[in-house]
């Protein structure tokens, strides 16, 4: 017999009763080693999570079994673009006031068939089965569960160095050319995958937090700092004999980011981590990932000056000009310069750019942040030496650069590229005010490539293209290819690599995603990302001749998506 959600006829006290029964229960067997507020935020039965379900009148009935699965499918799939309250970010709002008149069936076509402006499709995929799309459909008419907060005591409880800076190896105890080391994020199985970049063989797979958004290198190299989705952060040592963890934190209940000082004298100072819940970061030890200063991001936003309890961190990048960190606060559209010279008496200066803040990268001088405002259609340029926005660019629906794309346009010199979710174009953006000012911050030249559902485009000073993966686009034949262009031709048609035919994996999506160059510039490796149950790949291309070089296979490789060569991600090459 299952308990049910049925707006204005079972009364909340009854409701929240059964679910503490049911949770108290399960959580004695399943989960006992879960603080309540982790429990809560990942689905597991506590009472704390009974007490917040809601039930929303008009809409359609759920037990409780299935509003639990549902909260976990949407931190696991939905929660990065559409926000924890679901008010909408790089996706568009998901509150009942949207949902509801929309009802059931057009939700459950939607979830099932995605869109081409970068909306998955679920269904089509084989992602999600009938069942869980249709309870989907019925969870987001439905008020959101607000999860808990997460603020010191909670972070010094998961904080945990597991070997003492003073007995890790005085210097490097392995072989290995850690400059061309990768780090391959295992998405479902929450482990990262240390690839060797000569031999192309996995060194060792760590076990991480889940769906790891980004690894980075410390400034000297030698540690490796990963984030996953569940904000937990693992730092590796890159040194030992058999690269592994040293320390970790869960710095939040859900997160993205995560960066390391690089100014001459803070080198490998301070960790700052950015989560989206709660909309916070903080600056923690460099060496031990000690949590030293927590700052809440919750405020106004850059164009209505209306308050937003979400504002969440999105990309954090070191200044090379000034002891700083700048964070991206996606919601309200800020940049902050955040000084670490005293973190006791913290310095922040805050820039207005527009919603929503999402990822970006340097420009090739490492003088200007290129940021992405998702849903405002621009790109941010902030100058990082004066502190303030340079300018403001108007570019295609839903840009989405990863770090972008660093290039001399053979026409318009210096570039920087960002491609699109919404639509099927690349934006260059002069990027050089001092030898071609009249095409400094503005897009000279548009592309157009596959279609939409472009997460990352990549080139390298050594080479001559440029990558383009089409990730999201809801065809196979563009989702499993990438496009590239010469960068000395940029007149001419794309050519199409069939990266997923070269894996020859069989069965399954296997979305192409996220091109990464070797430290040499003459390698690119892609991600064949398929299903938990299905073989995964990584297709590495030999960047001269535009043919496949290799295909690293093993069962170990399980959902593969991001990758950072050590040496390209420490250095800002890109």
């Amino acid at each position: 017999m299952h308990a049910r959600f049925r707006p204005g006829k079972v009364s909340l006290l009854t409701l929240t009763a059964l679910a503490i029964a049911i949770g108290t229960a399960q959580a004695e067997t399943k989960h006992s080693t879960q603080s309540a507020a982790e429990a809560t935020y990942q689905s597991a039965p506590s009472t704390v999570d009974s007490a917040n379900l809601v039930m929303t009148p008009g809409a359609p009935d759920m037990t409780v079994e299935e509003f639990e699965q549902a909260k976990q499918i949407f931190f696991e799939r939905c929660a990065g673009c559409h926000g924890v309250l679901r008010k909408g970010a790089t996706g568009k709002p998901l509150t009942p006031d949207v949902t509801q008149p929309k009802g059931s069936q057009y939700l459950k076509t939607l979830i099932s068939y995605g869109t081409a402006a970068g909306m998955p499709n679920w269904g089509t995929s084989g992602e999600l089965s009938e069942q869980q799309i249709d309870i989907m459909a019925r969870y987001i008419q439905h008020e959101p569960p607000t999860p808990p907060e997460w603020g010191m005591p909670e972070m010094k409880n998961s904080w945990k160095v597991l070997v003492a800076p003073e007995q890790r190896p005085s210097k490097q105890m392995n072989k290995y050319n850690l400059k061309n080391v990768f780090g391959v994020t295992l998405r479902d199985s929450g482990e990262v995958a240390l690839i060797d970049g000569d031999s192309k063989e996995i060194i060792n797979i760590v076990k991480t937090g889940y769906a790891v958004h980004i690894s980075r290198p410390s400034s000297s190299g030698r540690y490796l700092f990963t984030i996953g989705r569940d904000a937990k952060i693992d730092m590796i040592d890159l040194w030992m004999e058999k690269p592994d963890r040293v320390a970790e934190i869960k710095i939040g209940l859900e997160a993205r980011s995560v960066e390391t000082s690089k100014y001459k004298g803070f080198e490998d100072k301070y960790a700052i981590a950015g989560s989206y819940w709660p909309p916070q970061y903080v600056i923690m030890d460099g060496n031990t990932l000690e949590p030293l200063k927590i700052v809440s991001t919750r405020g106004m936003t850059v164009d209505t000056q209306e308050y937003h309890p979400e504002p969440r961190v999105a990309a954090i990048v070191a200044s090379h000009e000034k002891p700083e960190f700048i964070v991206n606060v996606k919601e309200t559209g800020k940049i902050l310069m955040v000084n670490y010279e005293d973190i006791d008496n913290l310095s922040v200066t805050e820039a207005p750019a527009a919603r929503f803040l999402h990822d970006g990268g340097w420009d090739s001088t490492h003088r200007y942040f290129m940021t992405a405002a998702n849903q405002s259609n621009k790109v941010a340029v902030l100058d990082s030496k004066e502190g303030k926005i340079t300018a403001m660019v108007d570019v295609g629906k839903i840009p989405h650069p990863g770090r972008g794309a660093n290039f001399v346009d053979p026409e318009f010199g210096p570039v920087w590229m960002t491609g699109h979710l919404g639509d099927e174009t690349f934006s260059l953006i002069g990027t050089d005010p001092s030898g071609h000012p009249q095409q400094a911050w503005q897009v000279v030249r548009t592309l157009k490539g596959q279609g939409g559902g472009n997460l990352f485009v990549k080139t390298h000073p050594e080479s001559k293209h440029i990558y383009a993966d089409t990730a999201l686009n809801p065809l196979e034949a563009i989702s499993q290819s990438v496009a590239v262009w010469r960068v000395d031709q940029l007149d001419q048609p794309y050519q199409v690599l069939p990266i997923a035919e070269w894996a020859d994996l069989g069965e399954g999506p296997k979305r192409v995603v996220q091109p990464e160059y070797n430290q040499a510039g003459d390698e690119v490796w892609f991600s064949v990302w398929n299903g938990k149950e299905q073989k995964s790949a990584i297709v590495v291309v030999d960047d001269k001749t535009l043919k496949l070089k290799k295909v690293i296979k093993d069962e170990r490789l399980i959902t593969p998506t991001g990758k950072f060569n050590m040496y390209n991600t420490m250095h800002d090459i890109y």
